[in-house]
């Protein structure tokens, strides 16, 4: 059994706390030190191979800063990578192959980045061993007998080009300056030229680096990437921020890629993206910021399911207590007229150079109506004039104006004061204490822990999952969140899906929900309303219909088809062309697989 200890170094906090991990360590009192400071600093040190992982110091801190997982022993040959003493542990690395993409999925915090910038060079791997970075042939050494023996020999060499879309394509205009066209412009060739029109970069050619939205940044990024001449190809996360449209045409742009041959990896959250993209696919489980173990290479099909299963069959390790399963038909659709209780009349909002006409709608009493459409068409508009903080033309109220809403708005920022809990508290007062609520909320969606946090401390996707709580939290009867997926993993997802439904049911509320991503809108969603227009310019929001209706319609502008997998349930994209592509689209069926699926 191998033991690792993980403490977080920004919660801990020893001169508040009065170190009760080390005053009650039973090993600390029998004077074998499994917690000891070492000279100089004031934050202690956790000996794994002393720690007994007997689990008290972890509840006796106070600020939550202490893990100790358990492992197999044999698992510690095959560690790559670990980022100090008491901090966070990679086992094994994907295996890339020429002409093939290698899709990496699972939760936020499990490596899926560290490996890919191991495997782009940015980081040395250390085998385990932070205190001494070991020289490059003893890295190729320990990886003799796999594909990654001569990959990381060519590496050594630099016989290998790689590129690398980063994560934070947010920090780009940091360190590119200028307007897009001169960017564009040091890329040249052929090769972008075709890239900016498939990713409809025209219109952004004169804009300056300094204004671009995350979506912009985005395709920008991505047509840089695939512009260049290399070997290796690697994205990490290439459809955050991008509409359905704006997915399908990046991934067309790396499948392109491997056309010539090249070796593509791409770390994606987004299964539906993940799916039409991906040859193959790697697994990452484990304990967020603890450590995270690489899975073999699995079928894209296979190797999905296997993490919605939670259980790797080849590795006989079981990663979750439950499967995630999908609705296998889709589900229930409001029929009774006597049933809506939500109305809106037809409404037209006007701003300088954009307006939306809004086809009257209503809404039935704990139903989830899903948003669909392409960024700039005025799908947030809309979110705000049922807010009440934007006001339509002409004056038009909504009949409803007196019931009392909640909303997420697609931009958080950290600007409260104080911790999380203090934040819950404001909110749902003294509910945010009981039972139902960590139950309902904080469990589900990993906030058990960051109660005690600062808000202006929290990551982008602890923000998110914040600011989802605390819309739910609010007793309201009309909840409305726009885009709550951003920056979360599957998991999480399918998690805050599960939430908004359990919510609206309960209360007899109604919600709507703005979300690009077609498989957790599938999770979610009873109706849909399809928005279309002229992004930037003009958009129309179509009434909420049938999900079945509403994915057939959108998914034909988009000119994509879904099957169900038989086994999970879940969306999965036709290959363009492909048989079954030719056959839905033949029947008009762009949604769900023919029955014999």
């Amino acid at each position: 059994m191998t033991r690792v200890a993980v403490l977080e170094r920004e919660r801990c906090k020893p001169d508040d706390c009065g170190i009760p991990c080390y005053r009650f360590c039973p090993e600390v009192l029998n004077r074998r030190y499994a917690i000891k400071f070492v000279e100089g600093e004031k934050k202690p040190v956790i000996v794994e191979d002393v720690c007994t992982g007997c689990g008290i110091c972890i509840k006796k801190c106070p600020f939550g800063a202490i893990s100790i997982v358990n492992l197999p022993a044999e698992l510690e040959r095959d560690c790559s990578h670990r980022y100090g003493v008491n901090a966070f542990k990679l086992y094994r690395l994907p295996v890339p192959q020429e002409g093939t993409v290698t899709g990496l999925v699972g939760r936020n915090g499990t490596g899926k980045t560290t490996a890919l910038k191991i495997l782009s060079g940015e980081i040395v791997p250390n085998l385990g061993d932070p205190e001494q970075l070991p020289d490059w042939h003893a890295i190729v050494r320990n990886y003799r007998g796999s594909i990654l023996q001569d990959y990381f020999g060519r590496l050594r060499e630099k016989g290998l080009k790689i590129v690398h879309k980063p994560q934070h394509v947010d920090r780009i205009p940091g360190y590119l300056k200028g307007k897009v066209s001169d960017v564009l412009g040091k890329l040249g060739g052929k090769k972008i030229d075709r890239l900016v029109e498939l990713l409809q970069l025209e219109k952004i050619k004169t804009r300056r680096m300094s204004v671009l939205s995350g979506g912009e940044l985005q395709r920008l990024a991505i047509a840089a990437a695939a512009s260049r001449d290399a070997d290796v190809y690697i994205f990490d996360e290439p459809s955050s921020h991008l509409d359905i449209s704006q997915r399908l045409r990046a991934a067309r742009a790396i499948r392109g890629l491997v056309e010539d041959e090249r070796t593509v990896l791409l770390a994606e959250h987004d299964l539906a993206m993940l799916d039409y993209l991906s040859d193959q696919v790697c697994v990452l489980y484990g304990e967020p910021g603890v450590y995270g173990i690489v899975s073999h290479v699995h079928g894209v099909r296979v190797g999905v399911n296997i993490y919605l299963d939670g259980f790797v069959p080849d590795e006989n390790m079981r990663f979750r207590d439950e499967p995630i399963r999908f609705h296998v038909r889709p589900p229930r659709e409001f029929a009774p007229a006597d049933a809506w209780q939500l109305e809106w009349p037809e409404m037209r909002k006007t701003f300088k150079q954009f307006s939306l006409a809004v086809n009257a709608g209503s809404a039935g009493v704990g139903e989830v109506v899903g948003i669909l459409g392409p960024n700039g068409i005025g799908k947030t508009t809309f979110i705000r004039l049922l807010a009440g903080i934007e006001e339509a033309d002409d004056n038009v109220e909504l009949a409803w104006k007196g019931l009392t809403v909640s909303y997420k708005p697609q931009y958080i920022s950290a600007k409260y004061e104080g911790t999380v809990g203090s934040l819950f508290q404001s909110i749902a007062g003294s509910a945010c204490e009981t039972e139902v609520f960590a139950n309902q909320f904080l469990a589900p969606l990993g906030l058990t822990e960051l109660v005690d946090r600062d808000i202006q401390e929290l990551s982008g996707g602890e923000l998110q999952r914040v600011a989802i709580v605390a819309c739910l939290a609010k007793d309201s009867q009309v909840y409305l969140l726009d885009e709550p997926s951003a920056y979360l993993d599957v998991e999480e997802r399918l998690a805050v899906a599960r939430a908004i439904r359990r919510r609206v049911e309960e209360k007899h509320a109604f919600a709507f929900v703005v979300e690009h991503d077609i498989v957790a809108q599938d999770f979610i969603a009873d109706r849909l309303m399809i928005f279309d227009g002229k992004p930037g310019l003009q958009g129309r929001a179509g009434r909420p219909m049938p999900l079945r209706d509403g994915m057939n319609s959108f998914l034909g502008q988009m000119d994509m088809t879904f099957r169900r997998d038989p086994s999970s349930g879940r969306p999965r994209v036709n290959k363009s062309g492909s048989k079954l592509d030719r056959e839905q689209k033949e029947i008009g069926e762009y949604y769900y697989a023919l029955a014999s699926d």
